[in-house]
C-alpha cells in the first residue's frame, strides 16, 4: 500500500501537488485578506483597545475586536473545510487514472473532484461526528477538573463530572474507533462509485467487514508516516526560525530597531508558512491515497475487480466503478 502510494505520487505529483497548492494557496490568500478586514475594523480603536490607563479599554470597546476574530476563525473555518474537501475528492478522482496507467491533466481532476465535494463534506461530516461523542466527554471531564482545581475543592459536584466524563469518554472512544474505521474508506466510495454519504457509509462498511485490522493497520501507518514526514519537513524551517533568538542584542552592538524586530518576525512568519504548506501538502495527498489504495485491494479481493478494471482501461473510462460483470461475462 505504501510503495503504491508513493509510487502514484511520483508519476502524478504534478496534478496532486497542483490541485494541493491552489487550494491551500486560496486558503492562505483569503485568511490574508479576512485579517487584514478585521484589523481594520478595529484599527480606530487600537490606541483605546490597548491602552494602560484605569478603566479601558472596557467591555464595549472589546467587541468589535471579539466579533472581528469571531468572523475570522469561521470564514478561516469553512474555506479550509472546502479545500480538504476538494483535496480527499482529488487524489481519488487522480488514483482512478492510476489504477489505470493512464494520465491525467489538473483541469479534468479540478473538475472531477468539484463535482464530488458536496458528498465529500458530507461523508467526511457523518463520519467526523462518530468522534465527537467520546471528544465531548472528555473535554467536559477536563473541564471539570480545571474548575476544581482552581476552586481548590470547594466545589463538590465538580469531580464526579470529570469522573464520570472521563469513564463514559473511555468506553465510547474504543466503539466510536470502530466505526470510524467501518466507515473510513466512504470518501473513496463517493468519487469511485458516484454515491451519495449516506449510501457510501453503507458500502464502506461492507467492504470493510471482516478486515476490520488490516483497514485500521494500514490507515494508521498512512497517518502516522504522513505526520513523520510532515514533522521531519517543518524542523529545519523551525530551527531556522529559532537562530535569531539565540543572539543577544547586548552582544551584538546596539539594540534592534523596530523595522529590524518587524523584519525577523515577518521571516520567521513566512519560513512557518512555507513549512506548514510544505507539510500540508503530505499530509493531505498519503493518506487518502492509502485509503483509495485499500479501497481497491478489498475490491480486487472480494468482488474480483481485475477484469473490471482490465476492461476499463481499454476503453474509455466510465461515470463510476459499479459492481463486477456476472461470472459468465
Amino acid at each position: 500500500m505504501l510503495s503504491g502510494a508513493f509510487a502514484t505520487i511520483g508519476r502524478y505529483w504534478k496534478p496532486l501537488i497542483g490541485v494541493a497548492l491552489t487550494l491551500f494557496g486560496a486558503v492562505a490568500l483569503v485568511m490574508v485578506v479576512a485579517l487584514v478586514v478585521a484589523a481594520s475594523a478595529v484599527a480606530s480603536q487600537w490606541d483605546e483597545l490597548t491602552s494602560d490607563s484605569p478603566g479601558s479599554p472596557d467591555a464595549a470597546e472589546l467587541v468589535p475586536l471579539g466579533v472581528a476574530f469571531g468572523v475570522l476563525m469561521v470564514i478561516g473555518m469553512i474555506v479550509y473545510l472546502l479545500a480538504s474537501a476538494m483535496m480527499q475528492a482529488a487524489v481519488p478522482v487522480v488514483l482512478q487514472e492510476a489504477v489505470l496507467g493512464r494520465p491525467i491533466r489538473f483541469g479534468e481532476v479540478w473538475k472531477r473532484a468539484w463535482s464530488r465535494v458536496w458528498s465529500i463534506i458530507g461523508a467526511v461530516f457523518l463520519t467526523g461526528l462518530i468522534m465527537i461523542v467520546p471528544m465531548a466527554l472528555f473535554l467536559l471531564a477536563f473541564v471539570g477538573l480545571m474548575a476544581y482545581t482552581v476552586s481548590l475543592g470547594d466545589e463538590d459536584g465538580l469531580m464526579p463530572m470529570a469522573l464520570v466524563g472521563s469513564l463514559l469518554g473511555l468506553v465510547l472512544a474504543p466503539v466510536a474507533m470502530w466505526l470510524w474505521v467501518r466507515f473510513s474508506l466512504a470518501p473513496t466510495v463517493v468519487v469511485f462509485e458516484n454515491q451519495r454519504p449516506v449510501a457510501a457509509l453503507r458500502r464502506s462498511a461492507q467492504l470493510v467487514r471482516g478486515t476490520w485490522w488490516r483497514v485500521f493497520g494500514v490507515t494508521l501507518l498512512g497517518f502516522g508516516l504522513a505526520a513523520v514526514i510532515g514533522f521531519m519537513i517543518q524542523m529545519p524551517f523551525q530551527m531556522i526560525g529559532m537562530v535569531p533568538g539565540l543572539f543577544d542584542p547586548a552582544d551584538m552592538g546596539s539594540e534592534p530597531s523596530d523595522g529590524a524586530l518587524i523584519a525577523m518576525l515577518g521571516s520567521v512568519a513566512l519560513l512557518s508558512f512555507i513549512s506548514q504548506m510544505i507539510s500540508q501538502l503530505i499530509t493531505m495527498i498519503l493518506p487518502p491515497l492509502v485509503i483509495g489504495l485499500l479501497y481497491v485491494d478489498l475490491r480486487m479481493r472480494t468482488e474480483n475487480l481485475g477484469p473490471v478494471l482490465a476492461g476499463a482501461a481499454g476503453a474509455t473510462l466510465p461515470e463510476q466503478y459499479g459492481p463486477p460483470p456476472p461470472a459468465h461475462v
